[in-house]
């Protein structure tokens, strides 16, 4: 029996074998995959022929097919295709096998040169490989326009590469055919920034850069960020000379030889992209998170408070008001703690609203604000447990107002302490802050500047000039502060050091080409502010008591002179005030005095901030990146 059974099993097995080994050998052959341990492929895939022809004129088909020599796929085709003159109907464009298919929907207008720009979205199957810079072009009248116009559209408040923007040209250059009219001619920028408008015909253009959130190629929507040049976009070209070379080998070449090609110009067309302020007043929102505070959002910058009335209650001298320097966020604190309890709040709110005609005129809003945390009642008292004689009941802590100290063990010679409270202080005693300095083994009390926060009213600040390497206590007796809700402060005590003046470096810019008005902005290595400085008549920038370590620098021409960054503004033909940056990333160590040079027109604007401080890196980085990630990963 057992001798039948294996005989069976034997002839089930060579029946089963072949088909096994076939089905093997037919998913070896069908794998177009890279081996493991293979060589990557590096070579993009190569345009090979197209229905119509490349360059094709007299054209009527609104239907494109392009062949490539390899299995191709498109990688984010509606961001990255631009068909130009601009089509309002989404073009289909699809990937299959070795073909893209394009179907223009619009309708083809006469005597127009088209261009497909697929900029870097064609790549091959297997190892993504793009063929970048790639469009297809056809004209539908008797010749090819073939200007181009390139450049670089940055973020105008910090010169980042803006990745995916629109750039289009206006043949009609009236400043309404912005707002009014989809753009002759159109191109998107890479992750570089670049960006390159083809199939141009000779004439007299403006050029404008747009994120257009509604896809219909005008700028119409204040959250859209735009970009605009002062000058007239002419373009024209010019026959220049480059060597080629022809090789005999890898390591021999055989001749150098002069080619003549043309070049297109402008090529450096640097726009500075920005977003308007939003002038439109509303009121966003209103909340009241807990019982005791209220705040209203409001959706734009005002000169004014809004007047606010109680319906339920009487509003006079009912509230410390807490706002920040747009006045558009406003914390309202209850200082009734009988009116905080209650659980609605009924009031009218009037303000400044932008109206139709985009004109401010005054609104009043009914408002019925309940607290989301309900307010925590005093819970009744618990029953006490019988205890023993000998056994004595515990007090209560004393609960004191919550306070949060900024005084570091290692001062800065330029810093200061800051105490930090959770609600507005009703009072303080400034008798019971006290300041003391030690010299040789005394302890001496020291005048000192103490006072609230200019934009902070939760926050009171000790200044003073202090002496490097020396020791000093800083003190607060108990209750020298009285919180709006009857808390009083714990006693405070901190002791610290003054650092050393060796600990420090010293950096001055010696700067050329800024305005009158502008400052510098030092920055750390993640582009955040560490000090601000104007420049001084002479062109000189003085950053003392520096903390070793790498730096870069920001110069902003400060046309109004108030201290920050601005805006542009289209309808008044207001340009951002102009950032510069300087090129490299500085890196000294203590005790050094270093005076810097800086030309801010120097170096293009385009090339000035330093690639580590980009947060837009550029596609191609990347993808080395993640391929040597896979390398070490093999």
């Amino acid at each position: 029996m057992l001798q039948f059974e294996n005989q069976k099993i034997k002839q089930i097995v060579r029946k089963v074998l072949p088909v096994v080994t076939l089905v093997v050998m037919l998913y070896s052959c069908a794998s177009i995959g890279r081996p493991d341990g293979g060589p990557y492929d590096e070579t993009p895939p190569r345009f090979i022929g197209s229905n119509p022809a490349a360059g094709a004129i007299n054209n009527e088909r609104t239907k494109v097919s392009l062949l490539f020599d390899e299995f191709i796929k498109l990688e984010k085709a509606t961001e990255k295709v631009v068909v130009s003159p601009p089509q309002i109907q989404q073009p289909e464009i699809k990937a299959s096998g070795k073909r893209i298919q394009v179907n223009l929907l619009d309708s083809l207008k006469p005597n127009t040169t088209y261009t497909i720009d697929f900029s870097d979205a064609i790549v091959d199957n297997n190892e993504g490989n793009p063929l970048g810079n790639f469009a297809f072009t056809f004209s539908t009248g008797a010749q090819i326009d073939t200007m181009e116009v390139s450049g670089t559209i940055l973020d105008a408040s910090n010169l980042e590469p803006i990745k995916g923007i629109l750039v289009g040209l206006h043949s009609n250059l009236n400043d309404s055919a912005f707002n009014k009219l989809p753009f002759d001619r159109v191109a998107r920028t890479d992750s570089r920034g670049r960006f390159s408008i083809r199939g141009i015909a000779p004439g007299k253009y403006r050029i404008y850069g747009l994120m257009d959130a509604d896809q219909n190629f005008t700028f119409n929507q204040k959250s859209e960020m735009i970009a605009f040049h002062d000058s007239l976009i002419i373009p024209r070209m010019e026959e220049r000379i480059r060597m080629d070379t022809a090789w005999v080998d890898s390591l021999t070449y055989d001749t150098i030889v002069e080619k003549k090609y043309m070049h297109y110009l402008p090529d450096d067309v640097i726009l500075r992209a920005f977003k308007e302020l939003n002038y439109s007043q509303y009121l966003i929102k209103s909340e009241r998170l807990v019982p005791q505070k209220f705040t209203f959002y409001f959706a734009g910058k005002a000169d004014t408070l809004p007047v606010l009335k109680g319906l339920n209650f009487d509003e006079k001298d009912a509230f410390v008001i807490e706002k920040n320097q747009r006045n558009d966020t406003i914390h309202y604190w209850v200082k009734d703690s009988l009116l905080f309890k209650q659980d609605t709040l009924a009031m009218s709110l009037t303000y400044l609203y932008t109206d139709t005609l985009n004109q401010l005129v005054p609104r009043t809003d009914t408002l019925n604000l309940v607290s989301k945390q309900k307010y925590k009642k005093d819970e009744p008292e618990k029953k006490k447990k019988k205890k023993k004689k000998d056994e004595e009941e515990e007090p209560e802590p004393t609960k004191f107002l919550p306070v949060n100290v900024s005084a570091p063990s290692s001062m800065d010679v330029y810093g200061y302490i800051s105490l930090n409270f959770e609600e507005p202080i009703a009072s303080f005693d400034s008798t019971a802050i006290h300041l003391r300095q030690k010299v040789d083994t005394l302890w001496q009390d020291v005048p000192f500047e103490f006072g609230q926060d200019s934009l902070n009213l939760k926050k009171f600040n000790l200044l003073y000039d202090w002496e490097p390497t020396f020791e000093y206590e800083f003190s607060v007796d108990s209750t020298a502060f009285h919180g709006i809700y009857g808390l009083f402060t714990d006693k405070i005590k901190q002791g610290f050091k003054v650092r050393s003046e060796d600990e420090y470096f010293t950096l001055h810019f010696n700067v050329t080409g800024a305005d009158s008005l502008a400052f510098v902005e030092l920055l750390d290595a993640q582009d955040k502010v560490v000090r601000r400085r104007r420049v001084e008549k002479d062109g000189m920038v003085d950053f003392y008591f520096l903390n070793p370590g790498k730096y870069a620098a920001r110069l902003i021409n400060d046309t109004n002179g108030n201290g920050e960054w601005d805006t542009g503004d289209f309808a008044k033909g207001l340009q951002p005030e102009a950032v510069f940056y300087y090129p490299t990333i500085l890196e000294y160590k203590a005790l050094w005095d270093v005076t810097q040079p800086w030309d801010i027109h120097a170096t293009p604007v385009d090339k000035q901030k330093p690639d580590e401080l980009k947060k837009q890196k550029p596609d191609e980085d990347k993808k080395k990146k993640d391929r040597n990630s896979q390398n070490r990963r093999r």
